[in-house]
């Protein structure tokens, strides 16, 4: 057998080594130290599946004063022992930590004797819900399914054909033999418009023109499911050229068909497999279980007659709350508890991540929370045609881009809506803060009762210390007196 595969070897083997001593000699620069392991980040109180729930000990961790955060609860409590609602929980959380969470008052059953709310109570979130179905559009069009300036028509066939009301020189709908006038559009209703409130659709929410009466008229919101609505919807006019009028509207209904259908999945089913579950948003869905019945309120609204506060009783007209078979409503569907949207709030002000998932690119949350609607402005009661000022509007959220405007405490870039019966939110990336506030009153309140979102902000912002709210200052020269007046 030949010796000179083994020669070979040990000829390589000398070369290798005589030339790592070369290369060593040339350098006499030490080793560069290797590169440290990776250090895994600290886990946050929200990683938890139970968070949010006891508010830390000492709320100056926070920047928040004690006294401060008093007056805010005292506040809220006196608004349930003034009847302006039966009860409320509300929660508020900073730099990922719960500063409070209370609840006071009544639940369900008589406004004053009836079951106790708690921290668990389930609400009905209306249109806080479509930010949620924003979520899941965004979620897609991660995904390439969609895209911003697409028409709707290209994802919706059926409301490719469109039209739209005309008006007078007065601003009047043109009629003629009892019907409402109609143009094509200008131009096609797109996919940004569309999450925007400036496709132009109509609501049936409120007004008298033909396209609001004719949602009414035909069930639009009492459909039996998505399918259907779609039918009625594509029957019903635009009210205004697309792109032209910012109009709280039916659109986020139809995100939640375009869900569905560009999915496969039923929309319901698509909600809890990618925002609920991932969340742990486990008391969050379109109807209310039989075993989850006891937490579920009650609305209310105050009998100026009677000068009390009065339970609502079920709309006959359409399927309650506990009915699974209810319109899967992108646009006001939902119910759910403080925690549940807490944690969904909360993931947005974390760029889309919470406890370990992504629901979300950080650049699509900061496009969803980014002016959509240039100057046209956000006025939801139709009586301000230059919009709130100081308001914007995003994909699905309302933004404060200039809130000194608004008279309002708020950061700049704070975005936020709320919900029929009261409920609202806001979060605030600038302070990194979070409050989510649950009432159920509907058909009226008491005179003079309390602002909920405005005072509220106006409470929490007053009560982050000047500590938190800026560096500390060198002290100051004493001040001269001031003249008597």
């Amino acid at each position: 057998m030949s010796k000179r595969p083994h020669l070979m070897g040990s000829r390589l083997l000398l070369a290798a080594v005589s030339f790592a001593v070369l290369a060593a000699c040339s350098d006499n620069k030490p080793a560069a130290p290797a590169e440290p392991a990776a250090v895994a980040a600290a886990p946050k109180p929200s990683d938890n599946p139970a968070w949010p729930a006891a508010a830390v000990a000492d709320p100056a961790t926070l920047g928040f004063t004690a006294e401060g955060l008093a007056a805010l609860d005292a506040r809220l409590a006196k608004s349930v022992a003034d009847g302006d609602v039966a009860g409320l929980n509300y929660i508020l959380i900073k730099n990922g930590d719960v500063a409070a969470f209370k609840s006071h008052g009544i639940q369900s059953g008589d406004p004053k004797t009836g079951a106790p709310m708690t921290n668990d109570s389930m609400f009905r979130i209306y249109s806080m819900s479509k930010p949620i179905t924003g979520v899941a559009m965004m979620q897609l069009y991660e995904q390439g399914k969609w895209q911003l300036d697409d028409p709707i028509s290209k994802y919706v066939p059926e409301l490719g054909t469109l039209k739209v009301l005309t008006y007078d020189a007065a601003g009047k709908v043109v009629m003629k033999d009892g019907k409402p006038v109609l143009a094509d559009p200008k131009s096609a209703p797109t996919m940004r418009q569309l999450m925007s409130h400036t496709a132009g659709f109509g609501y049936g929410l409120c007004c008298e023109d033909p396209v609001n009466a004719a949602f009414r008229d035909t069930g639009v919101l009492t459909s039996a499911n998505l399918d259907e609505m779609m039918t009625k919807i594509e029957a019903i006019p635009l009210l205004v050229d697309p792109g032209t009028k910012w109009l709280y509207s039916a659109s986020v209904d139809i995100q939640g068909y375009i869900v569905q259908k560009l999915s496969g999945q039923k929309f319901g089913e698509y909600l809890k497999a990618n925002i609920f579950t991932p969340l742990g948003m486990n008391d969050t869905s379109f109807f209310v279980t039989e075993a989850n019945k006891p937490r579920f309120t009650d609305v209310y609204h105050w009998d100026k007659d009677k000068k009390a506060l009065v339970k609502n009783e079920d709309r006959p007209d359409r399927p309650g709350f506990t009915d699974p078979n209810r319109l899967e409503s992108g646009g006001g569907g939902l119910v759910s508890t403080t925690h549940d949207y807490a944690r969904f709030t909360q993931m947005f002000l974390q760029k889309g991540q919470l406890a370990g998932a992504t629901l979300l690119k950080p650049e699509t949350v900061e496009l969803m929370r980014t002016n959509a609607i240039g100057t046209l402005g956000v006025s939801t009661d139709g009586t301000r045609p230059n919009g709130l000022d100081g308001v914007s509007f995003g994909l699905d959220f309302a933004i404060y881009d200039e809130p000194s405007k608004t008279m309002q405490p708020y950061a700049k870039g704070t975005h936020y809506w709320g919900g029929a019966a009261g409920t609202w939110f806001w979060i605030d990336p600038a302070t990194d803060l979070v409050f989510v506030g649950m009432i159920q009153q509907m058909g009226g309140f008491r005179p003079d009762a309390m602002n909920f979102r405005n005072d509220s902000a106006k409470l929490v912002y007053e009560a982050i210390s000047a500590s938190a709210a800026a560096p500390a200052a060198a002290p100051a020269a004493p001040a001269e007196p001031e003249p008597a007046h």
